[in-house]
């Protein structure tokens, strides 16, 4: 077990953005290929075409037809595309829609057979993804489907702070539909259980965030506070979660409070996420707790201005391979620990 290397499957996203950039800048280390092995689902060819826009003549994939042929030490290219892809540097069209989502679909299908360990998706483009085959928002519901999941949580994730919303990609004016004490202690749970298993914290910390503006300044600035998310960060508690607060967002991010704490739940995206880029836009990765398999992400998008051009920096791509494999280990490690408990006895007078 000692020379195990975890399989790392990488979907190529848009073939017109960054990604297969990304994807080879991270590789051309060797030392990334000490503990891991990866396997991109992608294209020989749109792979050269990248390579020759970058000038990058001293890397190589290792092209193979399937997982089987997979070999360690090597980055390892499954083609899945036909002859017909064409590469369009910084534009998105229909074609590299359907490559992304053939990419998805073959990596998901090995992940699923165990032929990977765990899924790295490169960013999408959602308007050329939709079809009527694939009606999905985006990877992550796609992802739910596949695995018969009905709740996860992104959790954007960094060496400063993790970070979690309550009500998700939706409109503003539809925030306070989502900020009910269910949703609230669901998402909770999720980040709770994450901490604990991917992440190998043990007794998280989890800061709360208020919905109004200094949380609700003791019920002048709205009642959420008082009504919904105090009452359920108490039922949290008696749950074994260590949840606090609410905190005005404001201050709490400002002050830097939040190095005191393992997690941090936003009520709406805005709240925690314009922050978490602010602080960690080359090195964050996006995390979907709540699925049985592990799946992480680049928090970059296409990037479509800078395809080409060699100026896309492959930090938040290569954080987050290591983030795959780390969370591999420590749910292994996990498990390990928790198989044989000691029996519980109830100690009696």
């Amino acid at each position: 077990m000692t020379n195990f290397k975890v399989r790392v499957g990488i979907t190529h996203g848009d073939i017109n953005g960054i990604n297969y950039e990304v994807i080879i800048k991270t590789f051309q280390d060797s030392r990334v290929l000490e503990f891991c092995t990866p396997v991109i689902y992608g294209s020989p060819k749109v792979a050269a075409y990248h390579r020759k826009a970058l000038n990058i003549t001293a890397f190589n994939f290792n092209s193979i037809q399937s997982a089987n042929e997979i070999a360690f030490h090597k980055a390892n290219l499954i083609n899945v595309l036909g002859d017909n892809i064409r590469v369009e540097l910084g534009k998105s069209s229909q074609m590299a829609g359907e490559a992304a989502m053939l990419s998805l679909e073959a990596a998901v299908k090995d992940l699923q057979a165990n032929k990977i360990d765990v899924l790295v998706t490169a960013p999408i483009n959602r308007e050329t993804t939709q079809t009527e085959e694939f009606n999905f928002k985006g990877h992550t519901q796609f992802l739910m489907e596949r695995f018969k999941v009905q709740n996860t949580l992104i959790i954007r994730t960094s060496e400063m702070m993790k970070v979690g919303v309550v009500s998700g990609h939706v409109p503003l004016s539809e925030v306070t539909k989502h900020i009910t004490e269910e949703n609230i202690l669901k998402k909770l749970r999720m980040m709770n259980k994450a901490l604990t298993v991917d992440f190998a914290i043990r007794k998280p910390r989890i800061a709360v965030l208020g919905l109004n503006p200094h949380a609700g300044d003791s019920g002048l600035i709205g009642k959420e506070e008082l009504e919904i998310i105090i009452p359920t960060i108490e039922k949290a508690n008696k749950e074994g979660i260590l949840a606090l607060g609410p905190f005005s967002a404001d201050s709490f991010f400002g002050s830097g409070s939040f190095s005191k704490f393992d997690g941090i739940m936003a009520m709406y995206h805005d709240q925690g996420i314009a922050p978490f880029k602010a602080l960690n836009f080359d090195t964050g990765v996006n995390y979907t707790a709540g699925l049985p398999i592990i799946r992480t992400t680049p928090d970059h998008g296409t990037e479509y201005e800078s395809a080409g051009l060699d100026q896309a920096s492959p930090n938040s791509f290569r954080e987050a391979v290591y983030m795959a494999c780390n969370i591999f280990n420590n749910r292994k490690m996990h498990a390990e620990l928790t198989k044989n408990p000691l029996p519980s006895y109830d100690v009696t007078d």
